[in-house]
This record gives C-alpha cells, structure tokens and sequence, in this order.
C-alpha cells in the first residue's frame, strides 16, 4: 500500500485475498477482495483491518457494532475458530483500513481469454459483498 505520511492511501481501492475458513459463508479462502481504503463505516460492513495484537496481519471481519473504544468485529462462521473481537476485544478504529466492496475468484491458469470466457468469468466469479442489515443474532451468541 503505497502511502505520504499520515494521510493514508494514495489510490482509495486496492486488492485483499482472503485465507482461511472464518468468513464463509459470505468469503471462502482464495477469494479476492476489492478494498475501499477510508470508506464510510456502518455495522454490518466486511472491512479489512489491522489484527489488534499483530499489526502486521491484515484480517477481513464484519463490523458488528461501534463500542466505546472502537468497533466490536465478528467473523461470519461459527464454527471456525474465534479469531475476532471474542478474543481480542474491541479493535480502535485507526486499524479499520477500508470497506469490502466485492469479492471475485481469480481466472484459471491455461484458461482461453477470449471475450465470451471473459464475459463468463465476469458474471460468475464477480460478487458485491453488502453489508448485513442486522448483525444482532451473532452479538447474541457470544
């Protein structure tokens, strides 16, 4: 990420990849993202941040509620190891880098690039990821 001093981004969209199972259903391993670097936040958003206890470990969460101290970040599988604010607490809002606006797979090695694969890939691998409406049922659960 490409930067001047204390201001951040110079582009405000980069590329993320995810690894690991804790945003499936929503984000599967291997998945890219299309970050929006000082996006307007609001719970329910997927977003990039820094892990609070490991900065240099980026994380993709959903941004479950805004707390005193920052924002209170969940990941969407259940059943995956908790990894996320129910075992580092509230991350501060300086770490929060941006906004997920979509997700695409990456094409296939080999693959022909001719406009109709292309076109294909486009319409197939090429996901918005909205922010959830409620995220009520997961602060529930903890």
């Amino acid at each position: 990420m490409t930067t001047e001093r204390g201001r951040g981004p110079l582009l405000p969209f980069g590329v993320a990849e995810v690894t690991g199972p804790s945003m499936v259903p929503t984000l599967h391993h291997g998945d890219r993202l299309l970050v929006h670097y000082g996006a307007p936040l609001r719970p329910g958003a997927v977003a990039v941040l820094r892990h609070p206890l490991q900065q240099d470990l980026l994380i993709v969460k959903r941004l479950a509620e805004r707390r005193d101290g920052g924002w209170w970040v969940l990941g969407d599988n259940r059943a995956a190891e908790a990894v996320d604010s129910r075992s580092f607490g509230t991350v501060p809002a300086e770490l929060v880098l941006g906004r997920v606006r979509a997700r695409y797979r990456g094409v296939r090695p080999g693959r022909q690039r001719s406009a109709g694969v292309v076109l294909a890939w486009l319409f197939s691998a090429v996901r918005p990821v909205p922010a959830e409406r409620s995220v009520s049922w997961r602060l529930r659960a903890r």
